[in-house]
């Protein structure tokens, strides 16, 4: 059976609705993968990123730590052109010491220049007036005369010396021979004394023996007596 107007115009509005929620609906899958396609542009360049950064990170890391190395090395770098700059500081005092020095020295020796100069001009009257041709040559000669009587002086030094060790030789000779003396001496008395006891033992003995000599000779005496005596009684 035909259907009424109405519901012909119902369901061509219906099937307008269905077309139009399709054609949403086809719009919105596009939309979504539209946005899908964003989302995973998104998600690759995220993942980029990520790498990225992952990547920035280590070359930051390498980076501080380079420049954490070549923070140490200027500050050692540093340190030592403060300990350099202090060092040449004390060497240029020093410096400006020893030239301090050296211009105090200059003008002492430029004082004694002046002060000097009236010898340079008496060596050159010198020479004027002697065999010599140049103030050097003086100057030599006198050099030569003063080590010959260093060398006088070292040999009267010398000679010296061994007078007084020759002294002390004949010192100790003297010594030793006084003591010899002495010695000898002591044993001219000992032997003086064994002579005066000598003498009069001798002298006791020469008395013993004259007494002896004079008994003898009475007594020889006596016996030519009694020999005559006997020789008279026996006649």
């Amino acid at each position: 059976e035909p259907e009424p107007p109405s519901q012909i115009v119902r369901l061509q509005e219906k099937k307008k609705e269905v077309q139009l929620m399709e054609k949403a609906l086809e719009e919105k899958k596009e939309a979504f993968r539209e946005k899908m396609n964003v989302l995973s542009c998104r998600w690759r360049d995220l993942h980029t990123k990520d790498a990225q950064q992952k990547t920035h990170v280590e070359t930051s890391r390498g980076i501080l730590k380079e420049n954490e190395k070549m923070r140490v090395q200027a500050l050692m770098k540093a340190r030592k052109e403060r300990e350099r700059k202090i060092q040449k500081e004390s060497e240029l005092l020093r410096a400006k010491s020893q030239m301090e020095a050296l211009r105090n020295e200059h003008q002492k020796l430029f004082k004694r220049v002046q002060k000097y100069s009236i010898f340079k001009k008496y060596l050159e009257d010198v020479v004027k007036v002697s065999q010599f041709e140049e103030i050097q040559e003086i100057i030599q000669h006198y050099k030569t005369l003063v080590r010959r009587r260093k060398d006088l002086r070292q040999s009267q030094q010398e000679s010296k010396e061994m007078f007084e060790q020759a002294k002390v030789l004949l010192d100790q000779y003297t010594a030793e021979k006084e003591a010899e003396i002495l010695q000898y001496k002591n044993d001219l008395v000992q032997l003086q004394k064994r002579l005066d006891q000598a003498k009069s033992d001798t002298r006791c003995w020469e008395t013993r023996s004259t007494d002896i000599q004079n008994t003898t000779a009475e007594k020889a005496r006596k016996l030519a007596t009694i020999k005559l005596v006997t020789l008279n009684l026996f006649q």
